[in-house]
């Protein structure tokens, strides 16, 4: 985890620098995100929460998000990793948010996407989103690089705001 690790440090840093604070709901990178971010000594002063909402049952549960609210939209698509970003932000009460959905693999997921495919978000006084394509059948190996794309993301979205 040492790539991840200098990433949450550094956004990290800068979160506790302007005394922000940060959510995180993300689903294919299980955890990943959240564990750099937490990974960093003093994350208790900008880390407010976290939670994998890798199914519909525990977005609802977690996030506090009726079926409705997602209804209209395809997931692992950005706007829905907007509106995890934007759900967590709120639930939790934060200066920003991180959400997350896509296919880790072996194989695509049910709504057509291939392995290695993600949705990435931030929500705050900046929002941003991208689209990760790895064209990678490797599980663990995309989880990696979608957690990495989510850091590099909230840091692009905490200095734009700087």
């Amino acid at each position: 985890m040492p790539d991840l690790a200098a990433l949450g440090r550094r956004a990290g840093e800068l979160l506790k620098e302007r005394k922000e604070t940060v959510a995180v709901a993300e689903s294919s990178a299980a955890g990943l995100i959240s564990a750099a971010l937490l990974a960093q000594p003093g994350a208790s002063a900008y880390f407010q929460g976290g939670c994998v909402v890798y199914t519909y049952a525990s977005r609802t549960i977690l996030l506090g998000v009726p079926a409705e609210g997602f209804k209209d939209i395809r997931p692992s698509t950005e706007e829905y990793a907007r509106r995890l970003a934007r759900h967590a932000r709120e639930r939790l009460q934060t200066t920003w948010a991180v959400g997350e959905t896509g296919a880790a693999g072996p194989s695509g997921n049910r709504y057509g996407d291939p392995a290695g495919h993600s949705c990435i978000a931030v929500a705050g006084p900046a929002e941003k989103s991208l689209t990760v394509e790895t064209r990678s059948a490797g599980r663990e190996a995309n989880m990696w690089a979608f957690a990495r794309a989510a850091l590099e993301l909230l840091e692009a979205a905490l200095k734009e705001k700087a």
